[in-house]
């Protein structure tokens, strides 16, 4: 059956003798004969031999799958035809959700609190129900509402507020759409204010060793020697 399978898959005009046959399979030139044969006996298999123009005599093998069936091309396996089945469909994954905000800072407090958020959500509308994967993707936007100044409850409402009331087919994509359309600005810019230097004294002359320093008015020496008369003698 190995062999008729082999010759059922020969293009016109391969070659099927015993020594190209024996050269394919690992039984020798004796057992590829006798298998001929037996195909031969069966019905399975016609050699007949034929005149080319030139005078010589070649003998053409014919392999049918089917005892005693009419001439045909070798271009078939002798094998049961493969069951012909309709390619799949294609059937694509769930749509991405929708790009959202992301914050300049990503520290672990602030991602926190984002998290905390929306996990709450579902106390408010038992449809925000979220999975791990779509809560993952919806903390960077909330933290990015959070860093321009926008309190966790501003946050929620804007989520939450005017819902629709049908089902929510991907609440999370209705959450990632509106993270990202209502961002507010970020907040107004603050300057740290100056801190007040403390005030310039004055550069007078030691009354005790002329040497120059900075003190108040009140003070007529300097501390070197402001130290020395107050040491004991």
């Amino acid at each position: 059956m190995g062999l008729s399978c082999h010759l059922q898959s020969l293009p016109t005009g391969a070659g099927a003798d015993i020594k190209s046959l024996a050269a394919r399979f690992p039984e020798g030139p004796t057992r590829i004969a006798a298998a001929l044969r037996e195909l031969e006996a069966h019905g399975y298999l016609r050699r007949e031999r034929h005149r080319t123009e030139t005078g010589r005599i070649v003998t053409r093998t014919v392999s049918c799958n089917q005892p005693h069936a009419s001439r045909r091309e070798p271009v078939d396996t002798g094998c049961p035809p493969a069951k012909r089945t309709p390619p799949p469909s294609r059937r694509t994954g769930p749509k991405a959700l929708p790009a959202v905000p992301q914050p300049s800072s990503t520290a672990p407090a602030l991602l926190q609190t984002a998290l905390d958020l929306l996990a709450g959500l579902r106390r408010h509308d038992s449809r925000l129900l979220l999975s791990a994967t779509d809560t993952a993707h919806l903390v960077p936007g909330v933290a990015a509402w959070l860093e321009r100044d926008v309190a966790p409850a501003a946050v929620r409402h804007a989520l939450t507020a005017g819902l629709p009331d049908q089902p929510l087919r991907r609440p999370a994509a209705l959450l990632a759409h509106r993270l990202a359309d209502r961002l507010p600005p970020p907040p107004p810019f603050r300057t740290r204010s100056a801190a007040v230097p403390p005030p310039r004294l004055p550069l007078q002359n030691c009354d005790g060793c002329d040497r120059g320093f900075r003190a108040p008015e009140t003070e007529s020496h300097c501390r070197d020697c402001r130290t020395a008369a107050a040491s004991p003698p």
